[in-house]
């Protein structure tokens, strides 16, 4: 299984900078790239079209959009379409963030219909699940992994053949209390929840969910991306804070 390596900007760079970043991977993706693997970046929004730019040519590297709104169009203000960020050069989206559910109180069934939305309309779709420092502490790590994806496939109609999704759906599982603290899951931590995620698509999906690429993402550094990515289950990297610097990024990438 080929590994993907993504970096989420959050709400960081204006254009300028967005644009000055994208160069730099784009320069230094050849010296560093594994075969098989795979780059994504999701820009902010008003970025996403001048990194997308940047990347024209590199095969390897694509961008994707951090939000949008399941509708085609319509009176939703302040929200954008997955048209539209197509139309910028988005070839993903990212659905169930963490701070999407936990700061902007988007529910599991709105993540589902979000994800479900995006696959429909031609988005590759990264799907973020896990559970905070609490839920971990209760014991409650699968029924959460199971309650989120629950949600998405249940949501998933019957005409979206599970087959299909290959190459175009990703899980990423992000543990809550690992997101921008600085804390990193331990290696056993790590296996347990992919372990975990591995055997709920397997639940859901039969042959097709032992193919599904399942991501880590939990404050990811240079200096731990290659042990990170050496584990079971883990097929790649959702990298945030450490993949705002190119040189970072791109440590990460080789890793």
């Amino acid at each position: 299984m080929h590994k993907i390596i993504a970096a989420n900007w959050k709400m960081y760079k204006n254009r300028m900078e967005a644009a000055t970043t994208a160069a730099e991977i784009s320069a230094g993706l050849p010296g560093v790239l594994p075969e098989g693997r795979e780059v994504v970046v999701f820009p902010p929004a008003t970025a996403i079209e001048c990194v997308a730019q940047a990347f024209r040519g590199q095969k390897a590297l694509t961008v994707g959009a951090q939000n949008f709104y399941p509708a085609p169009e319509g009176a939703f203000t302040g929200e954008v379409s997955v048209d539209m960020l197509r139309d910028v050069g988005a070839e993903w989206v990212l659905a169930g963030h963490s701070e999407r559910r936990h700061i902007f109180g988007e529910s599991d069934e709105m993540v589902a219909r979000k994800a479900v939305f995006a696959l429909s309309h031609g988005m590759k779709t990264m799907l973020c699940i896990g559970e905070t420092l609490e839920e971990r502490e209760q014991g409650h790590l699968y029924v959460v992994l199971e309650r989120q994806l629950t949600a998405f496939f249940s949501s998933k109609p019957d005409a979206m053949a599970d087959e299909a999704l290959t190459g175009r759906f990703v899980i990423a599982y992000e543990p809550v209390w690992a997101i921008g603290t600085g804390r990193v899951a331990g290696p056993g931590e790590v296996r347990e929840a992919h372990g975990v995620t591995r055997a709920l698509l397997e639940k859901f999906m039969g042959e097709t969910g032992k193919k599904l690429p399942v991501l880590y993402g939990g404050s990811v550094k240079p200096d731990n991306a290659g042990a990170l990515i050496a584990l079971d289950n883990v097929d790649g990297l959702l990298v945030g804070g450490a993949s705002l610097e190119a040189q970072s990024f791109l440590q990460i990438i080789g890793a």
